[in-house]
């Protein structure tokens, strides 16, 4: 039990109503998580207010009301404080609740369209070989040191992100690498944290359905290096056009990296092959498990970031060779007879291009490609034409499938994917994603490649509020398996 009082450090109050000595339990921002004695956050939503929930959690016992106004009926023996920024109060207050362990681990964030969740796994893995303890905050798992546990959004809230590092610490992590989105910059999760550093990867077409411009889009990623303090890194991709803009106004010490130009650390491919590249770093070559000249600027990050954090390159360098693909990031399976499947989670259209590009530098003109693609539902619409122009532009065939439908018709989403194809191209429409996938596979011919798009790692589908079973992985292994039967075959 934590006094009201203390854990308001720091957080500036419009009014007090009650007994600040109060003794509060816990924190919560959803009424139905609240347990006697909590202090309830009335957070304003997109898709509720929080304070329409007040008197449910003060019925399930909240000792305390973190709101932005006071309800008409203030409940007796409940202490209300008045903010002028509820979300913002969670995230100072839960930082206060929990001793503030970013402060004891070395935090690096990663932020930017593409190759965040690459760049902080690998980051994760890499000073984990090096014999350190670290943390890990990322889409696809959140990891205490070696415990993995579930992730649920990319950057969680305040209270799941202070109590997970607050544990980190506790189990002596040294390192925390996390994803930072810019739903979660915006929407205040991140602060209170103190980072020792933060990484820019680049900044694509997405997310227009939440921020609504593109200049919004730039402002919420330039917001979390506007917060790095003076003794920390930022670290930023000096190819990318919005890399210099991202740290015009941070206060931390600027870093780049590129593959085209001058800067602090570079990197040049010198070959590709279907199992890995050879890449030259400051100087050195170092052959690594990874391929695509997006994993070129993602492992780049990586080796910058760990000789910013005082990691000797050496050592960096030779580790980086051991390191292996971030799970449903240019995941490759191979059929018996010759045919290979690459799933990854490209769900924006530079991402599409990215590897529909690497794929074509690889592939020889024997070689067909058939690219499995679609795009999600309730998300930002004006990328689906892109994404199929992407794909027919770089594939022998495009078939063109549901991803996470949502609330949306999956033949509306194709139709708005495919308005203003070329009637010439060469493209199918199977709404259905496991037998737009069984097709792929079965119109392939000993040798050739398939991409397999979207959902990556993911192993769900979400249909309407129903999450069902459907992992892309388990389809192409199951296809696979059926075409290496004879009887099967046409």
């Amino acid at each position: 039990m934590k006094r009201l009082k203390d854990i308001l450090e720091g957080t500036p109050v419009g009014a007090l109503y009650g007994d600040p000595e109060i003794a509060v339990g816990g924190l919560a921002f959803d009424s139905r998580a609240v347990r006697a004695g909590d202090c309830f956050f009335a957070v304003p939503g997109t898709q509720a207010d929080g304070h329409d929930f007040i008197p449910a959690a003060v019925g399930r016992g909240a000792a305390a009301v973190v709101c932005e106004r006071m309800p008409s009926e203030p409940a007796a023996g409940v202490t209300y404080v008045c903010v002028g920024d509820a979300a913002g109060a969670l995230a100072d207050m839960a930082a206060a609740f929990y001793g503030h362990p970013s402060r004891e681990l070395k935090l690096v964030g990663v932020t930017g369209t593409n190759g965040k969740t690459t760049t902080a796994t690998l980051l994760y893995d890499l000073v984990r070989a090096l014999g350190y303890r670290a943390g890990l905050i990322s889409t696809v798992v959140y990891r205490i040191d070696g415990r993995e546990i579930g992730a649920t959004h990319t950057t969680p809230d305040p209270i799941r992100l202070n109590a997970m590092m607050r544990e980190m610490a506790d189990a002596g992590c040294e390192f925390c690498f996390m994803e930072c989105s810019s739903h979660a910059i915006v929407q205040e999760r991140t602060r209170g944290l103190v980072f020792a550093g933060g990484i820019f990867s680049n900044l694509t077409h997405d997310h227009l359905d939440y921020h609504k411009t593109f200049a919004e889009y730039i402002r919420a990623k330039k917001r979390f290096f506007d917060g790095l303090p003076a003794g920390a890194f930022a670290l930023t991709n000096a190819d990318d056009r919005n890399g210099r803009v991202m740290v015009q106004n941070t206060a931390a010490r600027v870093s780049t990296y590129s593959l085209r130009s001058m800067a602090d650390f570079r990197c040049r491919i010198v070959e590709t092959h279907l199992d890995g590249m050879l890449l030259r770093i400051d100087g050195a070559e170092v052959w690594v498990g990874l391929l695509g000249r997006f994993n070129a600027y993602n492992l780049l990050a990586v080796y910058g970031a760990a000789s910013l954090l005082g990691l000797d390159r050496g050592e960096v360098l030779r580790t980086l060779s051991a390191l292996h693909p971030v799970s449903g990031r240019f995941e490759v399976i191979r059929a018996e007879n010759g045919t290979v499947a690459v799933v990854d989670y490209a769900h924006t259209p530079d991402a599409l291009e990215n590897v529909l590009r690497t794929i074509g530098e690889l592939r020889t003109p024997a070689q067909q490609l058939f690219a499995v693609c679609g795009c999600g539902g309730d998300r930002d619409r004006t990328k689906r034409p892109e994404m199929a122009q992407i794909a027919v532009k770089y594939a022998s065939t495009a078939i063109f499938t549901s991803d996470n439908p949502r609330h949306e018709s999956p033949e509306a989403i194709l139709d708005e994917m495919t308005a203003g194809l070329d009637p010439s191209v060469r493209y199918l429409r199977i709404a259905d994603r496991a037998e737009a996938i069984r097709t792929a596979v079965m119109l392939s011919r000993p040798g050739d490649i398939l991409l397999v798009a979207g959902k990556g790692h993911e192993t769900y589908q979400i249909v309407g509020d129903e999450k069902r079973h459907f992992d892309d992985r388990e389809e192409v292994r199951r296809a696979f398996a059926a075409l290496s039967k004879p009887e099967k075959r046409n």
